[in-house]
């Protein structure tokens, strides 16, 4: 995220390592119609293929003493390096992972060649502001360590992952979740946009099985329309549009078949 403004919480991120490229390319065939999600992509609901669950954690407030004890207590559960540090201020900072799990393409810059992970660690540079996009896929369950702070929102850490991979789409349109498995059951919860991931971390301890980060689409029923650019609506009402007259279509001729079968009959039966 570069250097933070006075008074605003400022994480730095570490890559862990992933495909070459970060993305998968995808191919368009109909040049500006195909650059931006499809209205079927994006608004036709399709049933889950997990059976997570929702449910609460419980985030009891710390003292001081207790954060402290907590933080000890965590680091000698650590097996890597990734330690949690108390700052001076009584803040802390450490590290968190999250796990992408997109099934949607994402879109960036289409002047630029998709960014490989040097790219992202370097963060966008000067001349990104451009006004057409290419959709890429994200690499299947690429996973990324957050170095952050404990004041760090979720809603920040989703917008420093969709910087570090020059991602324009808003990111209105990603969540971030806490997944836990609990006697064989795996249970999942959307985290709210203030809600601090590392202060979860800490009170779950270190264990992936406890508790895991995961950024995924935000599908929360309804169509956000304000989060999708002018070009993206633009496109979705051109194929709604076709799929409105193809369904028209298909209605007419079913009722055109069976309309001429019922003649065909009538033309049969015998007079008297």
């Amino acid at each position: 995220m570069g250097e933070a403004d006075a008074g605003t919480p400022s994480f730095e991120m570490t890559w862990s390592s992933t495909t070459s490229s970060g993305y998968c390319s995808q191919e368009d065939s109909d040049s500006e119609l195909e650059q931006y999600f499809t209205a079927r992509t994006s608004l036709v609901r399709r049933p889950r293929r997990d059976q997570d669950e929702p449910v609460e954690w419980e985030t009891p407030d710390l003292s001081q003493a207790e954060t402290e004890q907590k933080i000890k207590e965590y680091n000698g559960q650590v097996n890597s390096n990734l330690f949690m540090s108390l700052n001076k201020d009584g803040s802390y900072t450490g590290f968190i992972k999250v796990q992408l799990k997109l099934v949607r393409p994402v879109s960036v810059p289409s002047s630029k060649k998709p960014p490989t992970l040097q790219d992202a660690r370097r963060g966008p540079g000067r001349g990104t502001a451009v006004r057409r996009r290419t959709s890429f896929y994200l690499p299947k369950d690429a996973v990324k360590h957050l170095h952050v702070l404990s004041r760090t929102r979720a809603r920040e850490v989703i917008e420093a992952l969709l910087r570090k991979f020059l991602v324009v789409d808003d990111p209105r349109k990603f969540a971030l979740f806490e997944r836990a498995e609990r006697h064989g059951q795996v249970y999942l919860r959307k985290l709210s946009d203030d809600e601090q991931p590392l202060r979860l971390r800490l009170l779950a301890g270190p264990s992936e099985k406890a508790l895991s980060f995961v950024l995924k689409e935000n599908d929360s029923g309804e169509v956000n329309w304000d989060a999708f650019s002018m070009p993206e609506l633009h496109n979705f009402l051109r194929i709604l549009q076709r799929e409105e007259e193809e369904h028209l279509r298909q209605i007419l001729k079913k009722y055109s078949y069976c309309r001429q079968k019922i003649q065909e009959a009538l033309h049969a039966c015998p007079l008297g």
